[in-house]
């Protein structure tokens, strides 16, 4: 293991301290969560200190070797409960599974050679961090080379490096064509009812110098009938066999508008967000949420309650864009459309 320091999660290997920036505090609090035990990471990845799909396997990946490397004395059993109870904290975003499955080896058929070693551990979690790295450097390559001089760029939730230990998906083209000199301009729209892209997605591109405008979620139909956005690039939590995929509440909707007014939509992941296993979006469990986030908004501004405590609400955290919509999937592997599909699986 080694020492790293990325924007939303940090680990010094001589203090075997790992910490992850709460992002309920952004964006105007940077304030570091430190990880004990898995028990705390479960609380932060349900609480939404730790998202976005890439970051969460990470975090969690790192939390059960820390654990491992702190408890020599576990059993083989004692460390699958743990796995399974971190593979279990949230249940759309597969690169949580896959991480936690690279972690546990279960490509190794003969379970007699799993090593729950630390140092096994170790490696393994060095590698989906490099992975994840260099998935987010290939995609942010060839998103860019779709992206036209001068166009105006909507995306949704929050994509970048806060999402990632890389550059970020769809925020990661973004910043890959601002890098290329392409004079782009970014639309954010806030992304009810957590307020990922009025708070996540502005403070990154604050941080770049990327010129944006944030939008309500409602303002977008407005924009592409004016003919302001020329694109759209949104990311995804979990990537089924035939191209549909879910991503957070509301991707469905613009990519709608997106249809309607012609403008093209991509969804950009890397390939551990591809779930094979999964044939269609109808087969992606989706996480409902607390009513509260409905009904107010929290941050680093306190917690605001503006409907009825009492009130029915539906809050689903992702909802699922069928191919049917989308342009092409932007993944670390290259760029696939409807009639690649069967590259998903190879």
């Amino acid at each position: 293991m080694e020492s790293f320091n990325y924007l939303s999660i940090r680990y010094n290997k001589d203090e075997k301290k790992l910490e992850i920036l709460d992002q309920r505090k952004l964006p105007d609090i940077e304030e570091w969560l430190i990880c004990e035990k898995p028990e705390d990471m479960i609380t932060f990845i349900k609480q939404l200190s730790v998202r976005g799909a890439p970051l969460i396997g990470v975090a969690a990946s790192m939390s059960l070797y820390n654990h491992i490397l702190y408890n020599p004395q576990l059993t083989k059993e004692e460390i699958i409960k743990v796995s399974n109870e971190l593979r279990e904290s949230r249940p759309t975003a597969v690169n949580l599974m896959f991480a936690i499955d690279e972690m546990m080896q279960l490509k190794e058929n003969d379970v007699e050679k799993r090593d729950y070693s630390a140092n096994k551990f170790g490696e393994i979690a060095i590698r989906i961090i490099r992975n994840e790295v260099d998935m987010c450097d290939k995609m942010s390559k060839f998103g860019a080379s779709l992206i036209q001089p001068g166009e105006s760029i909507l995306t949704h939730c929050n994509t970048g490096s806060v999402a990632t230990v890389g550059a970020g998906t769809a925020l990661g083209v973004i910043r890959e064509a601002h890098k290329q000199g392409k004079n782009i301009h970014v639309y954010v729209d806030e992304t009810r009812p957590l307020l990922q892209g009025g708070r996540l997605t502005t403070y990154e591109l604050e941080r770049e110098g990327i010129p944006y405008t944030l939008i309500c979620d409602n303002m977008a139909a407005s924009l592409m009938r004016d003919g302001k956005i020329q694109r759209v690039l949104v990311g995804a939590d979990r990537i089924a066999a035939n191209g549909d995929f879910a991503n957070k509440i509301g991707t469905y909707s613009v990519a709608v508008l997106a249809n309607h007014h012609n403008v093209p939509f991509h969804c950009v992941a890397p390939m551990s967000t591809v779930d094979i296993k999964c044939l269609t979006g109808k087969d992606i469990p989706i996480e409902e949420r607390s009513h509260s986030e409905v009904q107010g908004a929290s941050g680093s501004f306190g917690t605001v309650r503006w409907a009825p405590k009492n009130s029915k609400t539906f809050n689903p955290a992702f909802d699922v864009t069928p191919m049917t919509l989308v342009t092409s999937i932007i993944l670390d592997t290259g760029i696939l459309t409807k009639n690649d599909l069967n590259k998903l699986s190879e």
